[in-house]
C-alpha cells in the first residue's frame, strides 16, 4: 500500500510542531545527530548540498552554519507546510538555501547536478527505498556522498523491551497531547518496527551501485547514520 497519499497531509497537519516534539522524543539528542550527519556531508566542500525529506529546514540550516564554504543547499519535502514553517529561520539566517516541494522518488532535478544528499529521517516514510537509491544515485555526480540520519529497530533484548514502552506508549500519548494528531505519533514506532536493520539498509545503499558504504549507531542503537560514495 502506497504511503504518500496520506503521510503527506499527516505532516502537514502536524508541521507548527515538528521540531518541539523532535526535541522532546529524542531528549535533545537529534541536533547531536544532524550535526553528525552534516559532518560526513561537508567533509568534500560539496559546492551544492541536497537535503532530501528537509521537513522544516533543521537540517538545512545546519548544514549553512557548520560550512565554512557557504554552499548552496536545495531543501526538497514533499509537505509544503512543513517547507513553509522552516523558511522564516532561512531567511532571518541569511542562509542560501532553496526550499522546492518535490518527491525524493522523483527529484526534479537534472542528472549528476549535486555534490551531497543529506537525509534525516526520510526513508521510513517513502513507498520505495531501492527507487529512492536509484534517485539519489541519479541526481549525484560520479564520488558525491550520500548521507542518511534515520531510526533503526533495536535488537538488544533488554534495551528492546524498554524502547518499545517509550516508543510505543509514550510517544504516541506525548504526541496527541503536544500535536493533537495521534495517528502521526502511533505511525512513527510503527515504521521503526517495520524497517530495516542498519546492515540491512547498508546492504541495500551498496546495491544500488554505492561504494565505501559505512555506518555508525547512536542512541543505543535507535538512530543510524549511513554514509557512501556515488560510484
Amino acid at each position: 500500500m502506497a504511503k504518500s497519499p496520506w503521510v503527506r497531509p499527516m505532516f502537514d497537519a502536524i508541521a507548527p510542531r515538528y521540531d518541539t516534539l523532535n526535541r522532546l522524543m529524542s531528549l535533545g539528542m537529534d541536533r547531536g545527530w544532524r550535526r553528525r550527519a552534516v559532518a560526513r556531508a561537508l567533509e568534500d566542500r560539496p559546492a551544492t548540498i541536497l537535503d532530501a525529506g528537509a521537513g522544516t529546514l533543521d537540517l538545512s540550516l545546519e548544514a549553512w552554519r557548520s560550512s565554512a564554504h557557504s554552499p548552496r543547499i536545495i531543501a526538497l519535502d514533499f509537505a509544503g507546510e512543513m517547507l513553509a514553517h522552516g523558511m522564516p529561520r532561512v531567511r532571518r539566517a541569511g542562509a542560501d538555501v532553496a526550499a522546492v516541494q518535490g518527491d525524493a522518488l522523483r527529484l526534479p532535478l537534472a542528472s549528476g547536478s549535486v555534490d551531497a544528499i543529506v537525509s534525516a529521517f526520510l526513508p521510513r516514510n517513502l513507498d520505495s527505498l531501492p527507487r529512492a537509491w536509484r534517485s539519489f544515485a541519479r541526481v549525484l555526480r560520479p564520488g558525491g556522498v550520500l548521507v542518511i540520519l534515520e531510526m533503526a529497530p533495536v535488537r538488544t533484548p533488554v534495551f528492546r523491551r524498554l524502547f518499545r514502552l517509550y516508543f510505543h506508549r509514550w510517544i504516541p500519548w506525548m504526541g496527541r497531547r503536544i500535536s493533537g494528531h495521534g495517528a502521526a505519533y502511533t505511525w512513527l514506532p510503527e515504521s521503526v518496527d517495520d524497517f530495516p536493520t542498519a546492515q540491512e539498509l547498508a546492504d541495500q545503499i551498496e546495491a544500488a551501485g554505492f561504494v565505501d558504504v559505512r555506518f555508525r549507531k547512536h542512541g543505543l542503537g535507535a538512530v543510524a547514520i549511513h554514509w557512501a560514495r556515488r560510484s
